[in-house]
């Protein structure tokens, strides 16, 4: 499965991929919104979240590279973890390394993401949160088009590796898109 946008490739994970994964979340600059991992072992549960979302839903956190083959980071949609305070449903979400911050990148990747999954996979909606004071994400939540919904704001929810306040966001298939009649349920 790959999903090609005017200058990215956003593909599955391979094996291969995990030491760049990993450099991008031991990066303090890069983590700046959460503690960056420590080392190979902290990285490598997350890694293979993402490689198990895909097995398993067909959708995840897709890999993003230059057409070049060059890694960029990661973008997609993810099922969103039980016991979350918004809720049963998937979230979109993103991270970049330092030298592709800046381009774009993070908008066009996240938006090749969404048309995938309103088109191929159906989602009637997605969801995407960052902290309060993260203005990087809130821009690129901005630019893609996502209702901004502070009804749906959560404080101080524990995910394994970092306490987390989060200012929601909600994104819909566009109108030309028939919208899915039953939700879309994952395992828990």
């Amino acid at each position: 499965m790959t999903i090609r946008t005017e200058r990215l490739v956003l593909r599955a994970w391979h094996d291969s991929d995990f030491v760049a994964f990993a450099s991008m979340h031991m990066d303090p600059a890069v983590m700046v919104d959460t503690p960056p991992l420590a080392d190979l072992a902290e990285c490598e549960p997350k890694f293979l979240r993402y490689q198990a979302a895909y097995h398993a839903h067909g959708f995840c956190r897709w890999l993003v590279a230059e057409p070049d083959g060059a890694f960029v980071g990661y973008t997609g949609i993810m099922p969103i973890r039980s016991g979350h305070p918004v809720g049963a449903g998937v979230e979109l979400g993103w991270r970049l390394v330092r030298r592709a911050w800046g381009r774009g990148y993070a908008t066009e990747a996240a938006r090749g993401a969404l048309k995938d999954g309103f088109e191929r996979i159906g989602f009637p909606e997605v969801l995407s949160y960052t902290a309060p004071d993260n203005v990087r994400s809130q821009a690129v939540m901005g630019r893609l088009g996502l209702e901004r919904q502070s009804e749906r704001d959560f404080v101080d929810h524990r995910v394994p590796y970092w306490p987390m306040g989060g200012m929601v966001w909600v994104a819909r298939p566009p109108s030309h898109i028939e919208r899915s009649r039953t939700p879309v349920r994952f395992p828990a």
